[in-house]
């Protein structure tokens, strides 16, 4: 309970601005942050997971229900919740089927660069409130001009509010702490107090607002309906699925892949897991709620997730106790958040998306792979200037291409033996013992349709260098899979050698590969044979140059004619 008390106190002013963010009134943020938390917290696996309205989440509710040609607020309102209840019947439907593993197809590195232009995007929607300006687009450049073209326009009074608002923020967020710890605070309670710092904002904004007569010179939230949320299904149209379906399943997968990562992170923590199909039903039995009772998409939030961790969550009934929170504050609070300034929950919006802009991650890319870092730059880039939909179709295309590339150029290293050893190493990397007979190959990386040929052509040009070589070893510690185009490879390969008089063996196969190469007869025909032990191989092979005597009768006994391991 004092958990949800902490939680709640910063979910208010959030779910306020986020709703503004998504372009929604501001009340639906109040009402996306109750029953989707009562949800998760009856099917969700995560002790501390805080469910909500989120910034990348409420930016691509906004990007998709604004390419629609809708009329009014009534028709805006029912696409929002009909975004809520796609997301929350794919989800769902996703653990039901057992299917998360699909969110792997987006990386990690380019999740990051996609979270990166979302936050850059974000808070530079929000300096329109802050210049009291209109301003809109769904990419950088678009914004930039729409701010830059009201730039006359500026209201000094939103302006002042704004900035003010920002400084105070940003104050809270990096100095308060310390000087209510100086004050001989406690470090939990001096950390409390501080995160209460946008309620704090948005209290002292309101009360500059009233007390300074400035309702009519500054945009403000105005009526907020008082009162807990309307239960009821949402209006299905055809055309609005339709429309919405591809926007739905992106939110899904974004939504889903920042959830598990926060509540993985603080399941670490205290030696706890979470099982992510279980999490895929979580969530969309959240966002369901959320659709029912008139919200807009939701996932984990990391910073109220975190805040949850830290005030001291042990179970899912924190998430429950929020929501009642939550549900007392619509009833009692609203109508004095009448003269609540945007700016203000624009600047609380910026701020929030600030921890979102880590560009320490294509510096870190950059030096340790080069094809991450142009995947994450380039999804940056496509976010940014054509907007998010397409940010998130590129990161998808980007991992699988990245993967596509880093499994066709798999590394293949000729090995010999550790002198003194059983073990085999890269002959460029280390000193070994080498046959002029054998070529011992390790391929590092499962044979399929994309590198098999890479392989059969590396053979042919060693082949063609070394006229002594009478034998073919692959060492298969790394290959879990041949699929059907490498295994047809594998039988040219094959035929290749036998017209050489060259032996094809094969070392240290796993079962399962063996098992469906005896199905489909490769070993019938092979020129060679399957050993258990790559040093038994070698040591069979050529044993003037391998064999060690106190190992000879174990090596021996690794040879076999194409039965099981």
């Amino acid at each position: 309970m004092s958990a949800a008390v902490i939680v709640t106190i910063m979910l208010i002013p959030q779910s306020l601005a986020y709703a503004l963010l998504a372009g929604l009134p501001p009340e639906i943020g109040l009402y996306a942050s109750m029953m989707p938390l009562v949800a998760y917290m009856i099917f969700g696996t995560s002790n501390t997971l805080a469910v909500g309205p989120v910034a990348v989440i409420s930016l691509m509710t906004a990007s998709a229900i604004g390419k629609l040609t809708l009329t009014g607020e009534v028709d805006y309102l029912s696409a929002a919740v009909m975004l809520a209840l796609l997301s929350g019947v794919m989800l769902l439907l996703l653990g039901i089927f057992r299917l998360g593993f699909l969110a792997n197809f987006l990386s990690h590195p380019v999740i990051s660069g996609f979270i990166i232009a979302a936050g850059l995007l974000i808070a530079t929607s929000q300096f329109g409130h802050i210049l009291g300006i209109a301003a809109s687009g769904q990419t950088l450049p678009i914004l930039l001009m729409s701010l830059f073209g009201g730039i006359n326009d500026v209201n000094s009074v939103a302006l002042i509010i704004g900035v003010t608002s920002l400084i105070f923020l940003v104050y809270v967020r990096i100095g308060l702490k310390p000087l209510l710890e100086a004050c001989g605070l406690s470090s939990g309670l001096a950390a409390n107090i501080s995160r209460a710092g946008p309620l704090l904002a948005v209290f002292m904004s309101i009360s500059a607002v009233q007390f300074f007569s400035l309702g009519d010179k500054v945009a403000i939230v105005g009526s907020i309906p008082q009162g807990l949320p309307s239960f009821s299904l949402p209006d299905i149209s055809l055309d609005m699925i339709e429309a919405l379906w591809l926007p739905a399943f992106f939110i899904s997968i974004i939504g889903f892949v920042e959830s598990v990562s926060v509540g993985q992170t603080l399941a670490a923590r205290k030696n706890e897991r979470i099982d992510s199909n279980q999490e895929l039903i979580g969530l969309g039995a959240a966002n369901i709620a959320a659709s029912v009772s008139g919200g807009y998409p939701v996932t984990g939030g990391f910073a109220r997730s975190v805040v949850n961790f830290d005030a001291g969550a042990v179970t899912p009934a924190a998430g429950g106790f929020t929501a009642v929170g939550i549900g007392i504050a619509t009833l009692v609070f609203t109508p004095y958040l009448y003269f609540l300034p945007k700016a203000v929950l624009a600047a609380t919006i910026i701020i929030a998306v600030l921890s979102l802009i880590d560009l320490s991650v294509l510096k870190n890319s950059w030096f340790y792979s080069k094809s991450d870092f142009f995947a994450i730059f380039g999804t940056i880039i496509v976010t940014l200037f054509m907007g998010v939909e397409f940010g998130v179709s590129f990161g998808v295309t980007a991992s699988i291409a990245l993967y596509l590339y880093q499994t066709s150029q798999p590394h293949i290293a000729e090995i010999g033996l550790v002198p003194e050893t059983q073990h085999f190493r890269n002959i460029l990397r280390h000193n070994v013992i080498t046959s002029p007979l054998i070529l011992s190959l390790r391929v590092d990386e499962n044979l399929y349709f994309a590198n098999a040929e890479l392989i059969d052509k590396m053979i042919k040009e060693r082949l063609e260098k070394s006229t002594d070589i009478r034998h073919v070893v692959l060492n298969c510690t790394s290959i879990s899979l041949i699929d059907a185009s490498a295994l047809e490879v594998l039988e040219k390969l094959n035929k290749f050698l036998i017209s050489r008089s060259i032996g094809l063996h094969f070392s240290e196969l796993k079962g399962p590969v063996e098992d469906r190469l005896l199905k489909a007869k490769f070993f019938e025909h092979l020129s060679g044979q399957v050993f258990l032990h790559h040093y038994g191989a070698v040591s069979q092979l050529d044993p003037k140059t391998y064999v060690n005597p106190s190992v000879l009768a174990e090596a021996d006994q690794s040879a076999h004619d194409g039965s099981h391991i």
